[in-house]
């Protein structure tokens, strides 16, 4: 089972009183996976489709206990995936319906609302309830160990804009694009995916969600410590190989009796200790001396080397 269909079978089982949040939550769900039929005479019917069929029964549980409206649910083979089933709810003479949860209107005229229901979405309860039914009826979210996305698709660019902006008004910098003839709104940043699955009530998935990040902050905190450590170690190992070349270079052409004798004093610790960092060569000193005190020393080194190649 997926990470979206878990959190959407958990969402489905919890049960909310307030006939207003329950109202939001299933204007949501229809407004994105709902089909209206026109039959003519100024009737319609609405046929609400669902692959999930926890959430077919909370469609089914939300018609009856939030308007006293009693459904069938069908189920019907699905052509696309053989394995799989869809779920249908269809609720016949729907024209009231849809006009009370705000999907369609008929001021001036007969037309879809092309944006959220503004009368059922006044509360912040049913706001999230709205969202939480936007979620059921077309969001997803990836696995967290494979990247933090979540989205919700819509088939009108009027009600992703609509949709977006109320997101929005929770501070969780949701995105619109265009994809395969849909518009997706989008969140790609995991705090503000942890934010929204709180906001729909998904406690449970954001507690998993977090474990998740929490274990890959940690492995991606250590690996960069590691590779840090590591880059630092090459980078240790080629300047000690560089400045004992140089060192060895002096003793077998001038002898290391030309050099000063903080320098002597420096390049025979360095052949000695060949693995050691410039800082715990500075402590070996007496007096000891700093990691740019050491490195100055050695570049010196490595200069008058240089002068001896070029003179040979």
């Amino acid at each position: 089972m997926s990470f979206s269909s878990k959190i959407k079978n958990r969402l489905s089982r919890q049960d909310y009183d307030e006939v207003c949040c329950q109202k939001a939550e299933l204007s949501g769900i229809i407004r994105v996976s709902g089909r209206i039929g026109f039959k003519g005479r100024n009737k319609v019917d609405v046929t609400i489709t669902t692959e999930n069929p926890a959430v077919a029964r909370l469609v089914f549980t939300l018609f009856k206990k939030s308007m006293n409206i009693h459904t069938e649910i069908k189920i019907e083979k699905n052509r696309q995936l053989k394995k799989s089933h869809s779920y249908e709810i269809v609720v016949d003479d729907a024209m009231e319906v849809l006009k009370e949860l705000e999907i369609i209107t008929d001021q001036p005229y007969f037309m879809i609302n092309d944006s959220v229901p503004e009368k059922l979405i006044k509360d912040t309860c049913c706001k999230r309830s709205y969202i939480r039914g936007v979620f059921l009826g077309s969001g997803s979210v990836s696995d967290p160990e494979k990247g933090y996305h979540l989205e919700f698709v819509s088939h009108s660019l009027g009600f992703a804009e609509s949709f977006v902006e109320l997101i929005n008004s929770f501070e969780l910098n949701a995105k619109v694009i265009e994809r395969k003839g849909n518009h997706v709104v989008y969140i790609k940043e995991g705090d503000k995916i942890v934010d929204l699955l709180n906001i729909i009530g998904a406690h449970k998935a954001l507690m998993d969600f977090e474990n998740v990040r929490i274990v890959k902050q940690m492995r991606n905190s250590v690996n960069r410590i590691v590779n840090c450590e590591t880059a630092n170690l090459s980078k240790t190992i080629n300047a000690s190989y560089r400045q004992t070349k140089s060192i060895r270079l002096i003793m077998d052409t001038v002898g290391l009796g030309a050099l000063p004798e903080n320098l002597r004093e420096i390049a025979l610790l360095r052949l000695e200790h060949d693995e050691m960092s410039l800082a715990e060569l500075g402590e070996l000193l007496n007096p000891k001396v700093g990691k740019s005190g050491v490195n100055h020393r050695l570049k010196k080194i490595e200069k008058f080397a240089e002068e001896l190649r070029q003179q040979n």
